[in-house]
């Protein structure tokens, strides 16, 4: 008789059972079970692990929403996964007026149930599974990222090679040293598909210049990769000089890139689940036609609702007091941390996304050992820098998505409980 162990083994490829949880929902579930522990002790649990916005959505896109429920016209009916002609061209638009960037909405813009959606899905059509590490197709990501980029590349039988973000390098990394790193590894450059960057990044909250994106675009068209820009954050930003911008805003770009866009953070409408991708026509209708096999598109209320949204005078007006928001709880954090220890530099911090990246304190040799005190003892919750990769260890990042009073609670519980920096 079967097993039930040998029944899993057989229907999963080993690189999905090889995957554990993603560490945002692990670090809910420890959370749900100490809570009660931590609420006897008046530490009740303060969330600073999901980057995710805790402000409502515009009063005004969730009334057009309510409005457009109650259209006939097959608003209920299926959409297509292209996306609906006037929520391309609203996307279209929204690239012309905040970076100046013309796109043709039919041929280099495709809509996304989320661009987490949307990256995953990219990256699986791109990669022909093999067992072999030398065989495997590689995608090349920053290091540390997004947690989910590792996974998504690992499930799919790639293997991701890791770049380098460290305050050295000023968190842009020499390609072409990378390149002669992987070289220098014995891994086939024939192998390589693509380059991945995040600006502003998700765990770091650094930005790039654009000297350094252009020539990231040149060393991509001199190895013929494609190069893939994860833009989620990019309205997330509280001073005019670190206005985050697009590749496309680039020469030579189009030329090999692409470009993901969500509209879940700007707007507070994480569960919405909309965004688009955009860019290199034929990498665009490609992907589409993989895209096609898969869904149906995204409910057409929602697209409708955001496309008579996005472009209007109450978007621009709600993103900017979000960003105010992020600016004013991002102080209070700084100094907070600078109160326990910290060596920040207020100069060098980033005002971009609502992050902060931070080393654990000297006495500390591991960031998951770090957290997990810190959860257990103070009820606060912080991802472990390792989380995003190899290089990020040593370091934790916190989301300061809660409100004012909670961030000030976490500091004090801090200073209560002890952590300090050393």
């Amino acid at each position: 008789m079967i097993t039930k162990e040998n029944f899993i083994n057989k229907l999963f490829n080993k690189d999905v059972m090889s995957l554990d949880t993603y560490i945002m929902f692990r670090l809910k579930e420890k959370t749900e079970q100490l809570r009660p522990e931590l609420i006897a002790k008046n530490r009740a649990p303060i969330s600073l692990s999901m980057g995710a916005p805790t402000a409502n959505p515009p009063q005004q896109l969730i009334d057009k929403l309510k409005t457009i429920l109650d259209e006939g016209n097959g608003i209920h009916a299926y959409s297509v996964p292209k996306g609906e002609p006037y929520f391309r061209k609203a996307c279209a638009e929204r690239m012309k007026n905040r970076f100046g960037v013309e796109l043709n909405p039919d041929t280099e813009i495709f809509s996304l149930i989320g661009s987490k959606e949307g990256i995953a899905n990219l990256i699986r059509f791109m990669i022909t599974p093999k067992e072999e590490l030398t065989e495997k197709d590689i995608i090349m990501v920053p290091d540390p990222c997004y947690a989910s980029y590792l996974q998504f590349i690992q499930c799919s039988g790639g293997y991701a090679f890791p770049v380098p973000l460290t305050e050295e390098n000023h968190y842009m990394p020499d390609m072409e040293q990378v390149w002669q790193n992987l070289l220098n590894q014995g891994f086939n450059p024939d192998k390589v598909k693509a380059l991945m960057i995040n600006y502003p990044n998700n765990p770091l909250g650094a930005s790039a210049t654009r000297e350094y994106v252009q020539s990231v675009i040149d060393f991509c068209k001199k190895h013929e990769i494609l190069l893939i820009s994860d833009a989620a954050y990019c309205d997330l930003y509280f001073a005019d000089d670190e206005k985050p911008f697009s590749i496309f805003e680039l020469e030579g770009a189009k030329d090999i890139g692409i470009e993901f866009y969500s509209l879940s953070k700007p707007y507070a409408i994480t569960g919405w689940r909309l965004g688009w991708v955009c860019g290199n026509s034929d990498v665009i209708q490609r992907f589409g036609k993989g895209k096609s096999t898969i869904d149906n598109g995204i409910f057409k209320a929602l697209q409708k609702a955001c496309a008579e949204y996005i472009n209007t005078e109450d978007a621009e007006k709600y993103i900017k007091q979000g960003n105010m928001d992020y600016k004013r709880k991002q102080a209070i954090m700084v100094k907070g941390f600078k109160e326990l220890g910290w060596p920040i530099d207020e100069k060098t911090v980033p005002h971009t996304t609502f992050y902060l990246w931070l080393p654990i304190p000297k006495r500390y040799s591991s960031a998951f050992d770090f957290c997990a005190d810190v959860l257990e003892k103070s009820g606060v919750v912080l991802v472990p820098g390792n989380a995003f990769g190899n290089h990020g260890e040593g370091y934790f990042r916190l989301s300061y998505v809660a409100s004012d009073e909670q961030l000030k609670e976490v500091i004090d519980r801090f200073k209560s409980d002890g952590f300090y920096f050393s």
